[in-house]
């Protein structure tokens, strides 16, 4: 499909990019949004401590599961129906929670939301992706896309607090109505709609896809009540891995898979995506153990637990904003390794903090390290993840960033709970400094995973590239 073909008429190229990047912030602000307001969820609808977690994981693997299929369904039905779609089931999911009186009331709206997304969000990265050519503008743009993610993220948990704390949590969901309204009226006016392709769905790989990826992750969160031994951790463990082997050879053999193995050639690609995981990973651990420290340790109201981030966004918003003279001045993978150690020192740092710990220092610095990575990386891995894709992927590739996004926050948080878990505790400990510890060793654990992250990045974004053109180099003499 050439690209040129879906690219709506440049007067109407602000108001494509306006629309796509609002509907993208929502799906994000919406996220941290939660987070911010997970305690005054807990206490009003009355979850446990684990089963709190499926808030996020409930919604993260609707989302990934089901974004392949999301991909496909925009290549073969168009993406602009395909957008306005997932608009619709995000905006009445988001009705649903914001009424919602109990927890598997809740959960089950969230995980609708999540399907609600997983169809919306490969759409709005694919449409933007076969608007602009491969080059600068399409990868400002593609910066753009990538920095809303770790912006709007610091916003949604600033306002989060600030409406958990002065209005009720529910308000975070019932505001997406009218601007979920707003956004489909503005897609189909300034939105081209795709030409559709003659194919099917993998509903096979779907299936096996999101099932797996399910049960792994039940597992993983099963550990943190139980034990990693207990036949609830191990059997859905052994399940998911079985799935997911069994959807790799549906995919390789699959006349129209819905995740073409093709799009695993590329070393950039996949290390990105690889990368991506986990530094989403960490990145749901800060904000997910941040927040209950702010507010079980510190003893902050929900709406200052928010502003705590200020600083954080600011610095993530600046970082977004310098990530295209820095790359042009200093190359993207210099900025990218630059910007992923920067939240690396900051997470490391912050995975030190106690009772004790003073909040200038020990949380508000560190958080601003974190911040001024966020930003950037997000975009540079973005732009990496779909780069060299030809237009009849650019639905897939999309999807795979997305799914990369999604399970990454999934198994990262499901994998801290487990490490929150862990730590031995002193009898008689008071209640705030076992809460600090765990916390602590939960970020540990978040810096960890961001240290992994920069070797794949190190690895297979930058020394794989060089190593072949040095190949390529030395063939030709």
């Amino acid at each position: 499909m050439d690209a040129s073909s879906s690219a709506p008429s440049s007067s109407h190229h602000g108001a494509l990019v306006a629309t796509i990047l609002v509907s993208y912030a929502m799906i994000v602000i919406d996220n941290s949004i939660v987070i911010t307001g997970l305690p005054s969820i807990r206490d009003g609808l009355h979850f446990s401590a684990a089963g709190l977690s499926w808030v996020q994981n409930a919604y993260a693997l609707a989302f990934g599961g089901f974004m392949l299929l999301g991909a496909r369904a925009g290549d073969l039905l168009g993406r602009r129906f395909i957008f306005n779609l997932g608009l619709g089931i995000f905006t009445l999911a988001s009705l649903a929670i914001g009424l919602a009186t109990s927890p598997a009331w809740l959960v089950c709206a969230r995980a609708v939301q999540g399907v609600g997304a997983a169809i919306l969000s490969p759409s709005t990265l694919a449409l933007l992706a076969i608007s602009f050519s491969e080059g600068p503008e399409r990868n400002r743009v593609l910066g753009w896309y990538g920095a809303v993610g770790g912006i709007t993220a610091s916003i949604g948990l600033v306002l989060g607090g600030i409406l958990a704390d002065l209005v009720s949590w529910r308000a975070g969901f019932f505001v997406n109505v009218p601007i979920g309204a707003v956004l489909m009226w503005s897609a189909r006016r300034y939105i081209a709609e795709t030409p559709k392709q003659s194919g099917r769905f993998d509903i096979a790989g779907a299936v096996f896809s999101t099932v797996g990826v399910v049960a792994l992750v039940y597992g993983l969160v099963h550990a943190a009540e139980e034990s990693w031994l207990h036949p609830g951790t191990a059997l859905p463990l052994a399940i998911g891995l079985t799935l997911l082997a069994m959807f790799l050879k549906i995919e390789n053999k699959a006349e129209q898979p819905i995740l073409p193995l093709r799009l695993f050639s590329s070393t950039v690609r996949s290390g990105a995506n690889a990368a991506r995981v986990l530094f989403i990973g960490a990145a749901m651990g800060f904000f997910f153990y941040a927040t209950q420290y702010l507010q079980g340790v510190l003893g902050m109201r929900p709406m200052w637990a928010g502003l705590a981030f200020f600083p954080s966004m600011l610095a993530n918003f600046f970082g977004a904003l310098a990530t295209p003279r820095l790359a042009k001045r200093f190359g993207h993978n210099a900025v990218l390794v630059s910007m992923l150690t920067i939240s690396l020192i900051g997470m490391g740092w912050l995975g030190q903090l106690g009772v004790d710990t003073s909040f200038l220092l020990g949380v508000a610095l560190p958080m601003v390290l974190i911040g001024t990575g966020m930003g950037s990386t997000l975009a540079l891995l973005t732009i990496n993840g779909v780069a060299g894709v030809m237009p009849r992927d650019a639905g897939s590739a999309s999807g795979l960033v997305g799914v990369a996004h999604q399970l990454g926050g999934a198994f990262g948080l499901a994998i801290l709970v487990v490490v929150f878990a862990t730590p031995v505790i002193p009898a008689g400990t008071a209640a705030n400094v076992e809460l600090a510890h765990r916390i602590g060793v939960s970020l540990t654990g978040a810096a960890v995973l961001l240290s992994i992250s920069l070797f794949l990045v190190l690895w297979y974004v930058v020394r794989r590239p060089v190593l072949a053109g040095a190949k390529a180099t030395g063939s030709s003499d």
